[in-house]
Order: C-alpha cells, then structure tokens, then sequence
C-alpha cells in the first residue's frame, strides 16, 4: 500500500468534501470535485498516479468508467502512455469483452475493447475510490482476458473498512494495490 507524502496528502485530503446522506441515508460521500477544480491539487495528484504507473513499468493505463477516466487520461498523457477505457456495458461501439460482477446490492458489468490490448502491455487500472473492490476486480479480469497482464491497481482513495484489498489482491496475482489516501 502507498500512501502519499504528508504535504500532497494534506493537499488531497483538503480538496475532498464529505456529502453526507447520499446518494442514500446513511452514506457519506466523497465528492472529488473540488480536488478536480483545485489545479495544484490536481497536479499532484496526476503526478502522484503517474509515478505509481512508471514504477510498475505499465505500458497502458486504464480509467474506470467514470471518474476513473478523469483521473486516468491525464495520467496516461503525462507517463507517455496509451488509455483504454473501461466502460458501462453497452456504451462501446464493436467488439467487446464483458464482465459481470457484484455490488454491494446487486450486480453490474463493464466492457472494454480487446483489440485495444496487446500481449505485451502491463494495464495500470485507475479509479479514485477502492470500496469493496468489485470493479476493479472485473476490470483486472477484463485485461487477462484481452491478452494483456495487470501492473497494478492505483486509487485515489481506499475506504478500508470496506475490505476491497482483501476481496482484490488474490484477484490480481500478486499486482499490487495502491491508494494515495486510506481513509
């Protein structure tokens, strides 16, 4: 687990607002978007997961429908790397890999292009939360079944008493799972 040096988590943890009660009674969510609209924050941020990626030595990064691809992009732009997006199923145009998965109630799926893998690609899987690490798990699938192998899970934020890491470690064969912040 990475956490990030005292002066960015500070900054971080300045930018993310608690919205209680939402999107349900009893959750409290954590709205990014003024981190997003922050720019020191959002570079550090960007440079933060960019150094995660280049350690690992991916070669591709993917974004987690949807603010995965927020986080994502810029991440994949400033390490030098190709983006894939991971997406809702049904939102991609041809061919496509599916992976069904469950929620805390219910269940959902996410697509991805293979042809968008190769082989030799090592997938950095971006997102800003690991909650109970159910996407990130199925996109991990997703890549191994286009071909390509897992550098690592990155997140903004891990909410830890939800027991994501524990759910996704043995999931991505020994890739390691990274958050900036363990909340």
């Amino acid at each position: 687990m990475t956490t990030a040096p005292g002066d960015v988590r500070e900054l971080l943890l300045s930018r993310i607002r608690d919205v209680n009660d939402y999107p349900q009674p009893g959750v409290v969510f954590k709205d990014i978007t003024p981190l997003l609209a922050d720019p020191a924050a959002f570079t550090a941020l960007t440079d933060a997961l960019t150094e995660l990626c280049l350690r690992h030595g991916a070669t591709k990064v993917v974004g987690l429908e949807a603010r995965g691809f927020i986080l994502a992009a810029p991440v994949a732009v400033r390490a030098g790397l190709g983006f894939v997006p991971v997406r809702k199923a049904g939102k991609l145009p041809g061919a496509t890999l599916s992976q069904a998965y469950d929620l805390e109630y219910g269940s959902a799926e996410i697509e991805i292009h293979a042809e968008d893998l190769r082989p030799d690609d090592r997938v950095m899987v971006i997102d800003d939360v690991l909650a109970t690490g159910g996407t990130a798990g199925a996109a991990a699938e997703l890549i191994r079944r286009g071909g390509a192998r897992v550098a690592g899970v990155a997140v903004l934020m891990e909410l830890g008493f939800l027991g994501g890491r524990d759910r996704l470690e043995p999931v991505l064969g020994g890739a390691p799972v990274e958050s900036l912040l363990a909340l």
